[in-house]
């Protein structure tokens, strides 16, 4: 691979480098009432002016997200957020949250995935399940849009976006040779279908995307309950369920403008599940593992009644949190594929490992959030938005996460987001889905971007596209979130 040459910094990362110091020094060093709250000192102020510093760095990308996320290892423990004198204890508390049993859950999970795409199963699925769906023009978006959504519920959304690409393309390819046009308005959707797909699919499972584990990372440090595996699925899945539907509806109405005939995109469905050849070895073997691992995830409560008494004995009395059972089933599977030759380290030198320091540094931020005083403080100012009704509590919580993710990656949303909105696991959660919610420019999501960069969608078609679907994110958000996840995550 031939090296890239380094992208300059663009003038709004300089500012941002600039300014997240400076508005951490203004926040520490001039008076205010957070100075002053009793028995708490400077260190409400003190993470305060942390959280600003990483806010501005991670919305202005000003450096690598993931240094970003460290900077609570070094601030903290100077600053002294956490109550204690002793440098030693502050800097453990400070890194303890990089070793959450969220990371290694998530960890395991991209293993799990980088595996699938290894043996290419990932793509297999995807194209099965198109042909299932079938090859007539609104059918096959339909498809393109469901198949895209099914991977990126246990594969990263950008991988899943990588992958759905060339057959996308290939798709169109094929279409227009058939019909004799360019076909600009269906193209344009069936390519939106992999962003969108990929974006909401993410949202349905804890693995699906690093904004999940941030989520589950947050609720367990901020309220002391964990989302089990499923009860998670129960939350989202729903919500993918639900929105696929509308997004399809929105692509639709503008690729049927095209009034294409009968398509012949399963000739290219038949032809790339040839190419594919019959299921392999190491295919099933991924598959068994996964199904396991999965099954084992679904089942997890009941399991792990049956493994918490013989865990505390052998364990000097621990405690296995729900937490712990998925991670431990997440990382078991993965070393299981790597002792039987079927995960590579070249399928693991792909994952984005810098992905665990956001998410560890997300945690971070939130440990010091809540030992400094500040969370309780920020309770208090955000008392109002509590006393709204909670349909307006929803709405208002999932517009602004959208509108904010349509400026910053949706992980550092939701690490800021989740820890500044009052402790309610429906709050979060809903703030948690609409952050993979922008639907209208490049920069709102990865796949966004890597669809964008095809060249088929024209960045006013996905303006206008995803603005509609962006609106109706927030509204479907605002009443599932006052009424599904209110009533299944009290």
């Amino acid at each position: 691979m031939s090296e890239q040459p380094e992208r300059r910094a663009t003038r709004g990362q300089w500012v941002g480098r600039f300014a997240g110091p400076l508005a951490a020094a203004l926040i520490y060093g001039v008076p205010s009432g957070l100075h002053t709250l009793p028995g708490l000192g400077d260190r409400p102020a003190a993470a305060a002016a942390v959280a600003a510093w990483m806010a501005i760095w991670w919305f202005t990308e000003a450096v690598p997200m993931a240094w970003t996320a460290v900077l609570p290892v070094a601030l903290f423990p100077l600053l002294g957020v956490f109550d204690t004198t002793h440098p030693v204890v502050a800097v453990g508390r400070a890194t303890l949250p990089f070793l959450d049993p969220y990371i290694f859950l998530f960890m395991g999970g991209m293993a799990l995935g980088a595996a699938m795409e290894q043996w290419g199963l990932h793509r297999r699925i995807a194209l099965l399940i198109m042909r299932a769906v079938g090859t007539g023009p609104e059918r096959l978006l339909f498809g393109m849009l469901a198949a895209t959504a099914a991977v990126s519920l246990w594969i990263s959304n950008t991988a899943t976006a990588v992958m759905m690409v060339p057959i996308g393309m290939a798709l169109l390819s094929q279409l227009r040779a058939a019909e004799g046009r360019p076909l600009h308005h269906f193209g344009a959707a069936l390519m939106l279908a992999v962003a969108y797909g990929s974006n909401i699919g993410g949202i349905g499972t804890k693995i699906g995307s690093p904004t999940n584990s941030v989520f589950a990372g947050v609720v367990s440090r901020r309220l002391g309950s964990d989302v089990g595996f499923v009860e998670y699925m129960i939350a989202a899945l729903p919500f993918v369920l639900i929105f696929l539907p509308l997004t399809w509806a929105v692509l639709w109405r503008g690729a049927r403008q095209d009034k294409m005939g009968p398509g012949q995109g399963g000739d290219v469905i038949a032809q790339e599940l040839a190419e594919l050849g019959p299921i392999t070895p190491g295919e099933r073997t991924v598959g068994l593992v996964f199904f396991t691992a999965a099954m084992l995830w679904i089942f997890g409560d009941l399991l792990r009644a049956v493994l918490a008494p013989w865990v505390a004995l052998a364990f000097n009395g621990f405690k296995l949190g729900g937490k712990h059972y998925e991670a431990a089933v997440a990382m078991l599977g993965a070393l299981t594929l790597i002792l039987m030759g079927r995960l590579s380290l070249a399928a693991l030198r792909r994952v984005p490992w810098d992905t665990l320091l956001l998410l560890g540094g997300g945690f971070a931020l939130a440990a010091g959030i809540e030992a400094s005083g500040l969370a309780s403080w920020l309770t208090t100012r955000l008392s109002e938005l509590e006393s709204l009704p909670g349909l307006v509590q929803h709405g208002v919580v999932a517009t602004a996460t959208i509108l904010l993710s349509a400026i910053a990656s949706n992980t550092a949303t939701t690490n800021v987001m989740l820890n500044v909105l009052p402790a309610t696991r429906p709050l979060l959660a809903v703030s948690t889905f609409a952050a993979s919610c922008d639907f209208a420019l490049p920069a709102g999501t990865p796949p966004n971007a890597i669809v964008f960069g095809s060249g088929v969608v024209r960045l006013p078609v996905m303006m206008r596209t995803g603005i509609l679907l962006d609106v109706l994110a927030a509204l479907v958000l605002m009443v599932y979130g006052a009424t599904w996840v209110q009533w299944v995550l009290p």
